[in-house]
This record gives C-alpha cells, sequence and structure tokens, in this order.
C-alpha cells in the first residue's frame, strides 16, 4: 500500500485523506500532536503522525495542505528531499513552491466543491512526470482535469470558484420571479432545484449552444424570455465578472 504523507492536518487535509484511507497508508505531519491524534480519531483509522519541525521529506510524496501564508515557515522546518509536492494551496505558484520547497517535483492542483462526498472537480498542472499518478490520487474525491499551464490553471480556478457564485444567482432569481408570479415558495425552489440537476446532467454529452437552439422555438414564449435577457446584455456581464474576478484576485 502507497505511503500519501500529508503536510498540514486541517479540514481539507482530512476531506481528502478520508477519500484515499482505503487505498492508501496516510502519514499526517502538523505542529501539534494532540491535533495529529484528533485527526486520526476522525480518519477512524491508525495513520502515522509526526511534527513538523525537523521532519524528514526525502524521497516522499507529500500533499501539501498549509495554508499559503505559511508557506516560507512551514518549508524550513523540513529537512530531505521529496520525490514530489502536490500542492492544494490556493493562489501559490509553482515558482514559489521550488523556491522554498527542496522537491524534485511539483504539482499544483485546485480541488472545487466538495471533496468530502467525493464530488470534487479537481484543476491539476505541474511536472507532466507527475499527471497520472496526481490524476489517479486526487480521482478519489471526484473527477479531474490537468491543464497545460499555470495561467489556465488560475483562470480555471476562478471559473469554478465563482461559477456556484453566478449560479446561485440566478437559482434566487428564478425562483423569486415564480413566486412572485403566484407560486408557492417551497414548490418554487424544489422545481428549480431539480432542473439545475438535471441541467447538470444534461450538458455532459450536449453542448449548451446544442442544447439551447434544442429548446427555443421561433417566437415562441421561450424565445421571448430569452431574448429579454440577451437585450440586457447578460451574457457580457458574465463574461466580465469572470474577468473582474480573475484580474483583481490574481493581478492585485
Amino acid at each position: 500500500m502507497k505511503t500519501v504523507t500529508f503536510i498540514g492536518n486541517g479540514k481539507m487535509a482530512l476531506r481528502v485523506a478520508q477519500s484515499l484511507k482505503a487505498d492508501y497508508k496516510i502519514e499526517v505531519v502538523g505542529r501539534d500532536m494532540q491535533k495529529l491524534s484528533e485527526f486520526e480519531k476522525q480518519l477512524n483509522v491508525k495513520v502515522e503522525k509526526s511534527l513538523l519541525d525537523g521532519f524528514d521529506i526525502e524521497g516522499k510524496s507529500l500533499l501539501l495542505c498549509v495554508k499559503p501564508a505559511n508557506v516560507e515557515e512551514v518549508s524550513s522546518m523540513l529537512k530531505g528531499e521529496a520525490q514530489v509536492v502536490f500542492s492544494l494551496l490556493a493562489r501559490t505558484s509553482l515558482k514559489k513552491l521550488h523556491t522554498h520547497f527542496k522537491t524534485k517535483s511539483v504539482v499544483r492542483a485546485m480541488p472545487i466543491l466538495s471533496p468530502s462526498v467525493q464530488r470534487s472537480m479537481t484543476i491539476i498542472t505541474g511536472d507532466k512526470a507527475f499527471q497520472n499518478e496526481a490524476e489517479k490520487l486526487l480521482g478519489y474525491i471526484g473527477t479531474t482535469r490537468w491543464l497545460e499551464s499555470e495561467k489556465e490553471l488560475d483562470i480555471a480556478t476562478e471559473l469554478a470558484e465563482d461559477g456556484p457564485t453566478y449560479l446561485s444567482l440566478i437559482a434566487k432569481s428564478l425562483t423569486d420571479s415564480a413566486i412572485q408570479k403566484g407560486l408557492k415558495a417551497k414548490d418554487a425552489t424544489y422545481i428549480v432545484r431539480d432542473f439545475f440537476g438535471s441541467f447538470g446532467e444534461l450538458i455532459q454529452d450536449i453542448h449548451p449552444d446544442l442544447l439551447k437552439d434544442a429548446i427555443l422555438s421561433p417566437r415562441g414564449p421561450i424565445s421571448a424570455g430569452f431574448g429579454s435577457l440577451e437585450d440586457a446584455y447578460v451574457r457580457p456581464d458574465y463574461l466580465n465578472a469572470v474577468e473582474k474576478a480573475y484580474t483583481g484576485k490574481w493581478n492585485s
């Protein structure tokens, strides 16, 4: 059974470890032995526990789950050279990870949404020699997508992080509009939730444009409603929202 060494024992580490524990030996490294024991208790399997200061990473595969602000401090406490660092740190570049961690290879990964229920989409980039291993490891918490550059990963991160917020706004607006027309709130909420779930399944196999064209009919009521959204420049507004989120978070 292959060992994965978690550097950090917070919520993200625990969620990922819960998905891996059946097929991987878990080793966890942190600052406080009591908290490491609590991590083991919540995971409900025996793990190797070690304190961070002076921990030897020689030849190990590390899953980095510390706070981004603690990268310099954490890396300075380790000794040896890792085989690979799989980083789950937000907004922490490959260059920075290579600068601070002594490792042969680095892979950046960003789990989106729900690792705890194995429904995360994880976007990945870095050393292609570890692409297959990264996809296998992180495939335990959901689907994965390898991207060819760090810039693409940064854009995809914004899309995946901000997308649920924008979709929540759409869901709330549609629900409210139905309530205003006279539908009971519980019924409107149920219907919107159901078609969001159905839509998620549909676009797995059908391009959104083809789906839209299949539903719209000339001069029909749906076309009229869709036309009003186009007249209100909804599409450019969403494009602008993604652009603002990307430039605001990454170039500040």
